[in-house]
C-alpha cells in the first residue's frame, strides 16, 4: 500500500490556488476549529510559535480527519529536526531563511531517502507509516513529500530563480516581514521598494516553472498577489484572528484595552 497522496501538492504544481492560515498557539484544539473553517492548507508554526515536537504531533492528529493540509514550519533547516518532522507524519515542511541553491539542494537532500537523498530510514516505528501499516512507506514516501522554501532576504531574492531551479523544491515562499527589514523597511512591508521586490519576485518564481507564496495580514494585499499568479497564500493567523475578534466584541460593551475592569460578571 502506497502512502497517501499529497493533494496539496498535486494542487499547487497544477497552478490551483489554495488558501491557508498560520497557527500560533501551539494547541490542539484551535487547530482543529481552523481546520473546520475550510482553509486548504494550515501552517503549524515552530519558528515563531510556542511548539515542539509532542505538540506539533498533537496539531498533526487534530487536523488528520479533516480536508487540510498541514504544514510544518521548523525553526530552521536543521536536519535532524526535518527527519524527525518527517517521522511524526509531516510531509509538506516550510524551511525558512533559504538564501541559496546550495541550501536549497541540501534541503531536498533532507528529505529523500537514499539513494536520492539522505533521510534516515525508521519510520517503520514512527507515526509517518502508521507504525508500519503502510509497509512500503520507504518505497513511496519521496513522491508525496512537499518540499518549500522561504526566500527572506535580499541574497535570497538576488538567487530566486536558482533556487527555484533546483530539482526537489516544490515551492518558493516569500517571507515578507524579514525581507522588509533586510531591505531597511522594518515593519514596513507595504512601503513601495518593498512591494516591488516582491512583486518582482512572484513573477521570477512563477517564470522559473515554480509555485509562488506568501502571507500577509492585509487583505487587499493578498489579493494582489493572487492576482499576480501567487498560488499558495496565507491569508492570516489564529492569534491574531482571535485577538481582533474578541477586541471588538469587549469594545462593542464598552470593554477593551484600558478600559477598566469588566465588574461582576455572571
Amino acid at each position: 500500500m502506497p502512502v497517501p497522496k499529497n493533494d496539496f501538492k498535486a494542487a499547487i504544481s497544477a497552478g490551483r490556488q489554495q488558501i491557508g492560515l498560520w497557527l500560533n498557539t501551539g494547541e490542539a484544539l484551535p487547530a482543529e476549529i481552523a481546520a473546520s473553517a475550510g482553509f486548504d492548507w494550515l501552517v503549524i508554526d515552530s519558528e515563531h510559535g510556542p511548539n515542539d515536537l509532542r505538540s506539533i504531533i498533537a496539531q498533526l492528529r487534530a487536523l488528520a480527519p479533516f480536508a487540510v493540509e498541514p504544514v510544518v514550519r521548523p525553526p530552521s533547516g536543521e536536519t535532524w529536526f526535518i527527519k524527525q518532522l518527517l517521522d511524526a507524519g509531516a510531509r509538506t515542511l516550510l524551511i525558512p531563511m533559504v538564501d541559496s541553491p546550495e541550501q536549497a539542494k541540501a534541503l531536498v537532500q533532507a528529505v529523500r531517502y537514499p539513494p536520492r537523498g539522505t533521510r534516515g530510514l525508521g519510520a517503520a516505528v514512527a507515526r509517518a507509516s502508521g507504525f508500519n501499516a503502510i509497509s512500503d512507506y520507504a518505497q513511496t514516501a519521496d513522491d508525496e513529500i512537499c518540499l518549500l522554501v522561504q526566500a527572506e532576504t535580499r541574497v535570497a531574492i538576488d538567487n530566486i530563480e536558482a533556487i527555484a531551479a533546483i530539482d526537489g523544491v516544490d515551492g518558493v515562499f516569500i517571507g515578507p516581514a524579514d525581507l522588509s527589514a533586510d531591505l531597511g523597511c522594518l515593519g514596513r512591508i507595504e512601503a513601495p521598494e518593498v512591494q516591488g521586490v516582491i512583486e518582482s519576485a512572484i513573477g521570477r518564481i512563477i517564470a522559473a516553472g515554480k509555485p509562488a507564496g506568501i502571507l500577509t495580514f492585509n487583505e487587499t494585499l493578498n489579493r494582489r498577489y493572487l492576482e499576480l499568479g501567487a498560488n499558495f497564500v496565507a491569508v492570516g493567523a489564529d492569534v491574531t484572528e482571535l485577538a481582533a475578534t474578541l477586541k471588538n466584541l469587549a469594545g462593542r460593551y464598552g470593554r477593551g484595552p484600558g478600559a477598566g475592569p469588566a465588574g461582576s460578571g455572571y
